[in-house]
């Protein structure tokens, strides 16, 4: 079974890097058999085989800190220095991982630089704004930015969300790519729970979501090291700058409206100041930036969450906190949901039984008028069963005599 990651990078490297299936194969150590069938899914493979175990496990950690100080180390150097620490595999076993983890260190390097060429990468970090916004029935939640930036031409652009999970990070980043108008070759971001799933010595394994949205856009991941913000210096002055230029004295009645004031600042008061290093507008180098920027997809990849929910006996599914009406006859069956931060949409067996707006409203219950009414009629049918209230009309036996010719 492939894994995620396996099938993102063939894609990147097929798709928006040129490179042949022969020169893959010899890039990532896999069969060209393999890259054959990776290209040949249009979509990530769903389930993974855990990995086995190797002899350089327990030495990953040491093997991080040589590729740090020196990325193109030699294989032999390391095989030296590891030895006086008890390992006891082959060469061959550690020259095959090292060609696994060494591109991770190698474009980390190249990547921490202070200049960029057009195009070539973007940073993203999340924005906690402290700033809270209405959203319904008296409640308010902090908003959150996902910041983006293209250090070549210093544009900036920002997605608000109300949450920093996964779902939220995907969602955001398609905007973000949105408004900057193309895709980069890589994306650079911090050691953030919600992008990195798992992370041992130099070898980073993305949450799978991530992953998937990566391989199927092109995108490179440079993942930093943690507590290593050096690394995307220019998004965390892009957010110094938001939290001084664009966040005092900002009020919103909700998100879209804060959405649709920051939209119109990076345009208006972002993207007009006059950088020194440019020795122009960033207006006139985002133009030039956007030319060497891959071309957006006709059609975005899917970001929404989906999940299975088994709904309650008074006819709700509750989901992410809060609960949702269904039509009361599906009430104790398992209903497939889609969720994104606009609206929660639930079907039964390929056929939609409830759409409605996302509430991010603490422990709100949300009841379409249809389905109250639906739920009315049939607490009073039940209520008339159980007092036996029912009028039942009795049969006439007469019509099953003559129909069958008995008695005439």
């Amino acid at each position: 079974m492939f894994s995620v990651h396996d099938w993102a990078e063939v894609h990147r490297l097929h798709d928006a890097e040129g490179m042949s299936k022969a020169a893959i194969a010899a890039k990532l150590g896999m069969s060209r058999t393999t890259v054959y069938r990776l290209l040949a899914l249009d979509r990530p493979p769903r389930y993974q085989r855990r990995p086995a175990g190797s002899m350089v496990d327990g030495f990953a950690d040491a093997i991080a800190a040589m590729l740090r100080e020196d990325p193109r180390v030699p294989a032999t150097v390391i095989a030296t220095r590891l030895r006086p620490l008890g390992y006891g595999g082959s060469l061959t076993i550690l020259k095959d991982y090292m060609r696994r983890v060494r591109p991770a260190f190698v474009a980390a390097a190249s990547y921490q630089r202070t200049s960029y060429l057009p195009g070539e990468v973007a940073q993203v970090d999340w924005w906690p704004t402290g700033l809270r916004v209405p959203v319904g029935k008296g409640a308010t939640r902090q908003a959150f930015g996902l910041v983006s930036t293209l250090p070549c031409s210093a544009a900036l652009r920002v997605v608000f969300t109300l949450a920093c999970t996964t779902a939220s990070f995907c969602a955001a980043l398609v905007g973000c790519l949105e408004r900057l108008g193309g895709l980069p070759q890589a994306i650079v971001s911090d050691n953030d729970a919600g992008i990195v799933a798992s992370r041992r010595g130099g070898v980073v394994r993305l949450v799978d979501e991530v992953a998937a949205l990566y391989g199927a856009l092109g995108l490179r991941p440079v993942v930093l090291r943690p507590r290593h913000p050096q690394g995307k210096g220019q998004v965390e002055r892009s957010i110094g700058y938001l939290e001084t230029s664009f966040l005092p004295l900002r009020s919103a009645a909700g998100l879209a409206d804060l959405q649709a004031q920051a939209d119109a600042w990076t345009v208006e008061v972002a993207d007009q100041r006059q950088v020194r290093r440019l020795g122009a507008r960033v207006a006139d180098a985002l133009v030039v930036e956007r030319a060497a920027l891959r071309r957006l997809p006709e059609r975005w990849p899917d970001t929404d969450r989906h999940m299975e929910v088994r709904a309650s006996r008074d006819g709700f599914v509750r989901v992410a906190g809060v609960d949702y009406s269904v039509p009361p006859r599906r009430a104790g069956r398992r209903l497939g949901v889609r969720l994104s931060p606009t609206e929660v949409v639930v079907g039964c067996e390929g056929a939609q039984v409830a759409r409605h707006a996302r509430s991010w409203v603490p422990a709100d219950v949300v009841l379409a008028p249809d389905h109250a009414r639906q739920l009315r009629l049939a607490r009073e049918a039940a209520g008339r069963l159980q007092a036996k209230d029912v009028q039942v009309q009795v049969a006439e036996l007469a019509r099953y005599d003559q129909l069958a010719g008995v008695g005439s």
